[in-house]
């Protein structure tokens, strides 16, 4: 499971829901009532001053400037470990089976956007703005991290394959790429179609061969990601009935790509817009992901994740009710407002839901990432044109002119007759 974001994001470790925001991370156990883990950044251990580090890439930024913000955090797919990163460049690791504990704080190079963890849960990949990957050690927690490959655009997501055999990461210039995850040098293929920058990825669980994409162009797409070949693509906007004020005022950017466990459920959220799209994946069928249904949220979604069960959690942009339960049944999506779950998590969640609120009012995370466009060619026929018309003027001014001066001339050269 893989989690980027700049203000708030959830996700299940185990029985563990988990929220990030601000410059805090706090875990709840949905199921026993058992003491919260909070983890604040902003009191953790500051960075020693022998500590290499890179501020080039980080225009007016150093180590005094980091604000101790969460940027992104990492479930073990087994649910016994967690990572997070801040904008302090902190990469912090803790285990949380049996009980919660903070293993090492280790200090990365440059501001990270995405961390994951491998299926042998023996590395941790953190991909950073200036599209380098680094590879961090699980097994020796303390040792520093290993750059394994480099890119010539700011990364926004990275995923593997399920037999760590590949690394997938995904640029700002629309590119996934394919790569062997022992000699990143070896690429194996590009996922090639987005128009603008791809900002979630996701293996589908039971389905190793297949990636799903999305991207700010508001699409998302179906890879057979070996082959880098196609299979699908879905312009979520199109499949709204009446999109509403706020999704046409606000360019459609896939912020999220989440799968049920047993992979029959995927939900797409996308920024600023109150609806979750779900669709179906299905192995045998002709057309392998289909719509299946839509959530009309009361609020904008800030995040959302599947527990075990296979239940949506959306977190939302509202003081009243911030967190709601979906559940599938009888071939739809239904709010479970009684959910015991829901009730015990909300209860531990309110302490901190101050903070969420001042720090969730910002503008687009993504804003900043489209390209914008020069049509020099339109703007050089338009100069040309109005300097012929310029021209056209000055030629019919100094015609007329002339014309004037030659009447006088002849005027005053005719005798008067006697």
């Amino acid at each position: 499971m893989i989690h980027t974001t700049t203000m708030t994001a959830v996700g299940f470790c185990g029985e563990w829901f988990i929220f990030a925001c601000d410059k805090k991370l706090v875990a709840i156990d949905s199921k026993q009532a058992r003491e919260s883990f909070v983890f604040d950044c902003s009191t953790a251990e500051k960075k020693p001053k022998n500590v290499k580090d890179d501020t080039s890439s980080d225009v007016g930024a150093s180590d005094e400037t980091g604000s101790d913000k969460v940027l992104a955090f990492a479930v073990a797919s087994s649910g016994k470990l967690v990572a997070l990163t801040d904008d302090t460049k902190r990469l912090v690791l803790f285990h949380c089976e049996p009980s919660w504990q903070c293993i090492s704080i280790r200090w990365v190079v440059r501001r990270c956007t995405s961390l994951m963890f491998s299926q042998a849960e023996d590395e941790l990949l953190a991909t950073d703005k200036s599209g380098d990957v680094y590879s961090f050690s699980v097994e020796e927690p303390q040792r520093e991290g290993e750059l394994k490959m480099g890119h010539l655009s700011m990364l926004l997501a990275v995923s593997m394959s399920p037999d760590d055999k590949y690394i997938i990461t995904a640029d700002r210039d629309e590119k996934i790429r394919v790569s062997h995850l022992r000699s990143p040098y070896n690429i194996q293929s590009f996922c090639l179609g987005h128009q603008q920058f791809v900002s979630a990825l996701l293996v589908p669980p039971g389905h190793p061969r297949w990636l799903l994409s999305g991207s700010g162009d508001g699409t998302m797409k179906l890879w057979e990601y070996e082959s880098g070949r196609k299979l699908q693509s879905w312009d979520l906007q199109e499949l709204e009935d009446a999109p509403s004020s706020e999704a046409v005022k606000h360019k459609w950017t896939v912020c999220r790509i989440t799968s049920s466990a047993d992979a029959q459920h995927v939900a797409v959220q996308c920024e600023r817009v109150s609806t979750v799209q779900l669709f179906t994946l299905d192995q045998e069928g002709g057309d392998k992901l289909v719509p299946h249904s839509r959530l009309l949220l009361p609020h904008c979604p800030l995040d959302m994740t599947f527990d075990p069960e296979g239940r949506l959690w959306v977190l939302m942009d509202s003081s009243d009710a911030p967190l709601h339960i979906y559940t599938h049944g009888q071939n739809s999506w239904e709010c479970d407002a009684e959910s015991p779950e829901l009730n015990r998590v909300t209860e531990a969640f309110k302490p901190h839901w101050e903070t969420l609120e001042a720090s969730t009012r910002t503008d687009s995370r993504f804003e900043h990432l489209y390209k914008v466009s020069f049509d020099n060619v339109t703007a050089y026929l338009q100069k040309k044109q109005q300097r012929l018309e310029e021209q056209q003027l000055k030629r019919s001014t100094a015609q007329k002119a002339n014309g004037k001066k030659k009447a006088k001339k002849e005027t005053s050269g005719v005798q008067p007759s006697t």
